[in-house]
C-alpha cells in the first residue's frame, strides 16, 4: 500500500463568475522512503497541489488517500490532527517565532500534541543535534545564519517523527553554500532516517538532490521520472 495515492485530484476556484481551474486530473503515488521533487513554473499548480498533499486544503474532486485513510472529507480539526501527527513542513521563510530560542521553536508542536515538558525538551534537543545545531540550542533566530534558521525549521518538523516532511522551496532564501547544505541534511534525513520528503521548487540542481521529480504544467502532471544522476 502507497504512503500517498491521489485520484483524480482537482482543484477549482470561483473567479469572477467563473470558475479557474487550478489542478485537472492529478493522479500519482508515493511510497514511503521516497523523496519527491515537484517543479513547475510560476502558476503551473504545484503550491496548490503542495497545499493538497499536506492537508492544508481539499480538493474540489477526487481522492487523496494518506496512510491508508481516505482525507479530502474530514474536518478541519480532523486535518489539524493529520498534520500534527503525520506532516512536517519546511518553508522558504522558516516561519520562526522571533523571540524564542531555537530549542522553544522546535517544542512548539509538541505543545499542540499535549506532550509533556520534560519530555518536549529532551526530543527537542535530539532533533537539534540530528540537524547540527547541538550548540546553538538556545540562540534566537536573530542570532543564527540563514542556513542555521532553516535547520531550525527542519528540526521542528521532525521532531514529532512524522513519517512526511513537505519542504516548499526550503532553499529559496539562501545561498549556494546554504542551499547545498540544506539539500545535503534532506538527504541525510531521506537516507539515514527514512523520512518521505517532499520538495516543491522551481530549480533543477534543487530538484536533482531527489530520488524523483513530478513535474507539473498547467494543473497536469506533464511528466513523472527516476533522477538517474543525482547531486
Amino acid at each position: 500500500m502507497s504512503l500517498i495515492e491521489l485520484k483524480n485530484i482537482t482543484k477549482t476556484y470561483p473567479l469572477d463568475g467563473f470558475d479557474l481551474k487550478i489542478l485537472k486530473g492529478i493522479s500519482l503515488q508515493i511510497d514511503k522512503g521516497e523523496f519527491v521533487a515537484i517543479m513547475g513554473p510560476s502558476g503551473s499548480g504545484k503550491s496548490t497541489l503542495m497545499n493538497i498533499l499536506g492537508c492544508l486544503d481539499k480538493p474540489t474532486s477526487g481522492r487523496y488517500i494518506l496512510e491508508g485513510c481516505s482525507v479530502e472529507k474530514l474536518s478541519s480539526d480532523e486535518l489539524a490532527t493529520i498534520r500534527n501527527r503525520n506532516i512536517g513542513f519546511v518553508f522558504q521563510g522558516f516561519n520562526l517565532l522571533s523571540r524564542t530560542s531555537a530549542l522553544e521553536n522546535v517544542e512548539l508542536p509538541m505543545v499542540y500534541a499535549g506532550i509533556a515538558a520534560s519530555e518536549r525538551e529532551a526530543r527537542a534537543k535530539k532533533a537539534l543535534e540530528q540537524v547540527g545545531l547541538g550548540k546553538r540550542m538556545n540562540h534566537q533566530p536573530n542570532q543564527l545564519s540563514g542556513g542555521q534558521q532553516q535547520r531550525v525549521a527542519i528540526a521542528r518538523a521532525i521532531v514529532n517523527e512524522a513519517p512526511i516532511v513537505f519542504a516548499d522551496e526550503p532553499t529559496g532564501n539562501l545561498d549556494t553554500k546554504m542551499s547545498v547544505e540544506i539539500m545535503e541534511l534532506f538527504t541525510r534525513l531521506n537516507d539515514e532516517l527514512g523520512r518521505t520528503i517532499i520538495l516543491v521548487t522551481h530549480e533543477e540542481d534543487i530538484a536533482r538532490y531527489a530520488k524523483r521529480i513530478i513535474r507539473i504544467v498547467d494543473g497536469e502532471i506533464s511528466s513523472d521520472e527516476p533522477v538517474l544522476s543525482r547531486r
